[in-house]
């Protein structure tokens, strides 16, 4: 059996492909457990506490977190941990700078359990700068450093993590990238798509950018180089993150490309979602930083070219495959990439389906799974206990 331990996530992909993964790996036939809160932003989850809860064959229990919400910081499941992790073959712990994480390290050592690190993207030198840059740095100094280097096996999702966890320069255990898994679209629905999507859809197909919408995404760059991409109109959809839709259609406007920007700043999903993917000519990621681009990786799974920059984690399996072009994060190359993908239709249609057939034979859940089956079962016993107490 390989039990795995899931930290809460609000936001972006992480939180639904650990989920994926937990899922996939019950199916193999592991007895995979999840420990968690009910943090959901500034409220909770109504979901039951401290008793496990079957989703999707995974048993999840959820504890309560009432101060230092944004650590997750949460004593049931701390004592938890300590009296339930010497029953588990390994534990995989995701992401990094929360309490959760540190305290489920804690108790694998003391207990001499092998776990497995997945930083989840944040261990990347440019967004620790912009972002907490004092704090994240002394927390990685105090606890995540110690962390890292005592785990059995370090998790990333593209070279492009692997790259960035490595210099660090620490005195780490390897690290193996393993890269995310794709879930097949749902069913085709006969529920029309909202208003304000069908709208968005409607005239010529547009480059879409799906996903979180904050100042990490590099929208904005996208923005700029629509001045010298004459022929693209742009979408941008999801969750807004401290005003940065705002932002962005302001600079739309500054940029003169207004009537040619449409931001749906809320959660998209179910026909909605579907209807953007199945309007998109293409696909945008130009984000500063992403370790993986689930996203981008979601539009290859139905056939839609990719343009993205070398920063997304997935755009060397774009490079590899000719699913569609990787890009300096200047606007004019950005523009010129969009030119070329919106002026050759067929090349784009090709590129679409050359990026559908790679995801479906390599890259669905079943077959990442396997992989972390695999990893989980390369792991030894955990290395001495360390005291990493704060």
């Amino acid at each position: 059996m390989t039990p795995t331990y899931l930290p809460a996530l609000r936001y972006g992909g992480p939180i639904r492909t650990v989920h994926a993964l937990c899922r996939a790996l019950a199916a193999l036939g592991h007895d995979v457990h999840v420990f968690t809160t009910n943090v959901d932003g500034e409220q909770d989850s109504a979901v039951p506490l401290q008793r496990p809860v079957d989703l999707e064959g995974v048993k999840v229990t959820y504890f309560p977190s009432r101060l230092l919400r944004r650590l997750y910081w949460s004593p049931p499941m701390g004592r938890a941990l300590t009296q339930a992790v010497a029953g588990f073959d390994a534990v995989h712990l995701h992401a990094v700078y929360l309490w959760t994480t540190w305290a489920g390290a804690r108790a694998a050592r003391a207990h001499r359990i092998p776990y497995v690190m997945s930083p989840r993207g944040m261990l990347v030198p440019e967004l620790m700068r912009r972002k907490s840059r004092w704090l994240k740095a002394a927390w990685v100094t105090l606890i995540e450093r110690a962390n890292l280097e005592d785990a059995a096996v370090i998790h990333a999702t593209s070279a492009v993590e692997a790259k960035h966890i490595a210099g660090f320069g620490w005195r780490l255990p390897p690290i193996v990238t393993i890269p995310h898994g794709v879930d097949d679209p749902p069913e085709p629905s006969a529920a029309p798509p909202s208003p304000d999507v069908s709208a968005a859809i409607a005239g010529s197909a547009p480059v879409l950018a799906l996903g979180r919408i904050s100042w990490e995404k590099g929208l904005d760059r996208l923005i700029a180089a629509l001045p010298l991409a004459f022929d693209a109109r742009l979408v941008i959809a999801g969750d807004d993150a401290d005003g940065q839709a705002a932002f962005l259609a302001a600079e739309a406007r500054r940029c003169g490309v207004a009537e040619r920007v449409t931001i749906l700043a809320r959660h998209v999903a179910g026909a909605d979602k579907e209807a953007l993917f199945g309007a998109a000519r293409l696909f945008a990621m130009t984000s500063l930083s992403e370790n993986f681009g689930l996203a981008a990786f979601e539009a290859m799974r139905r056939g839609v070219p990719v343009l993205t920059t070398a920063d997304v984690g997935m755009s060397e399996i774009v490079r590899e495959a000719g699913a569609g072009l990787v890009v300096d994060p200047a606007p004019a190359a950005i523009a010129a990439g969009l030119n070329a993908l919106m002026e050759d239709a067929a090349r784009s249609r090709a590129m679409g389906e050359t990026g559908k057939a790679l995801v479906i034979g390599q890259y669905g859940w079943p077959t990442i799974a396997r992989r972390m089956e695999v990893l989980y079962r390369s792991v030894g016993r955990a290395p001495p206990v360390r005291d990493a107490t704060p």
